[in-house]
């Protein structure tokens, strides 16, 4: 693996690259976590240095608050955020930081949705991997797709 600890998700999703930004940086709380969880709130300030904080609940109540920052923007193209930070570059401890890139890259009539999550060591990622990341990101790649696919015109233009 030479190093790039990387784990990844791959859709295609049928909208165009802007919807899918859109659905992406507009509409997380509809996507970002697997049902049954559910996202009570997405902060994200897009520019580098910005805020990427995400809460997460379980059915049963738990919560889950992610907090990070957002190192690259490239509107409609690419996110990459990490919790390896919060903003203001302030250090969080932890074994499960990582990169997150998101692109958005079009594809026919629709767009190729990719997330990949980059760990600093082998064990990061396959602790990751053993979490169920397939099945989680996959999970939500597959409802950020539903979400993007249904929006309006009007939503898809705003």
């Amino acid at each position: 693996m030479s190093g790039l600890y990387e784990l990844a998700v791959s859709r295609f999703i049928k909208a165009p690259p802007e919807t899918v930004w859109r659905a992406w940086t507009r509409h997380g709380t509809e996507w970002f976590t697997p049902r049954p969880w559910r996202t009570v709130s997405v902060d994200h300030d897009l520019r580098p240095g910005g805020r990427a904080d995400v809460v997460m609940e379980s059915p049963e109540g738990e919560r889950h608050e992610y907090r990070g920052v957002v190192l690259e923007v490239e509107p409609g193209r690419r996110l990459v955020t990490t919790g390896a930070f919060t903003e203001g570059w302030v250090p969080q401890p932890g074994n499960m930081n990582f990169v997150r890139i998101d692109t958005f890259e079009h594809e026919g009539d629709g767009t190729r949705y990719t997330a990949r999550a980059r760990h600093w060591t082998e064990q990061a990622m396959l602790t990751h991997r053993d979490m169920g990341f397939e099945t989680g990101w996959g999970a939500a790649a597959d409802q950020l797709a539903q979400v993007a696919e249904n929006l309006t015109p009007q939503e898809s233009a705003s």
